[in-house]
């Protein structure tokens, strides 16, 4: 009786053991799923050991432009370890209409768009997806926790999965400052 009892907490503190070791494995920051723009449920863990630039798009939007900024750090810094990853989101003016196909058409027809598009999601409030609820909570610099203020806000995180700095809308993705710290980041 004390053989199977003691078999079976074995067997429990074995699972439990497995289970945080495998939460371990993922920083917080990554430990969400999320559709790519064709559909496919992406694990952000996937994104584990690389810097990542985290970006709420629009295409309708007059910072748009930024699309060919995002693109071209994309190409300079993908293969030094740059991901720069996009969240489609109609919540701001609705400057984000289209279907994933007319986004992605758009990014690619537009922009010449390679770097990684998810679908559409809200960035703000109750139906936020649960990524963005995370980040969002965070305290960063330059600008701290909250709300995302408008299309083109910008979260850069490090090769360890932390949420390291937090860029206004308006501040193109090749500013000084961004760069800095994408190489700074790069460079660890």
């Amino acid at each position: 009786m004390f053989k199977r009892m003691f078999i079976g907490a074995f067997a429990i503190l074995a699972m439990t053991t497995a289970i945080v070791a495998t939460a371990a494995d993922k920083p917080a920051a990554l430990n969400f799923k999320a559709k790519n723009i064709d559909g496919k449920e992406v694990d952000l863990s996937k994104y584990k050991g690389r810097v990542i630039l985290v970006v709420n798009l629009a295409s309708r939007c007059g910072l748009t432009p930024q699309y060919q900024e995002l693109q071209g750090l994309h190409k300079k810094y993908n293969g030094k370890g740059l991901s720069v990853v996009g969240f489609p989101c109609n919540q701001f003016g609705k400057q984000e209409p289209g279907s994933e196909a007319e986004i992605k058409e758009f990014c690619t027809s537009t922009y010449a768009v390679e770097f990684d598009l998810f679908s559409k999601v809200d960035v703000n409030g109750d139906s936020a997806h649960p990524f963005y609820k995370h980040i969002t909570s965070l305290e960063t610099k330059p600008k701290g926790a909250g709300k995302v203020s408008w299309n083109f806000e910008k979260f850069l995180i490090d090769r360890k999965g932390n949420v390291i700095a937090r860029f206004e809308p308006r501040t193109k993705p090749d500013a000084p400052e961004v760069i800095k710290l994408i190489e700074a980041n790069l460079a660890k």
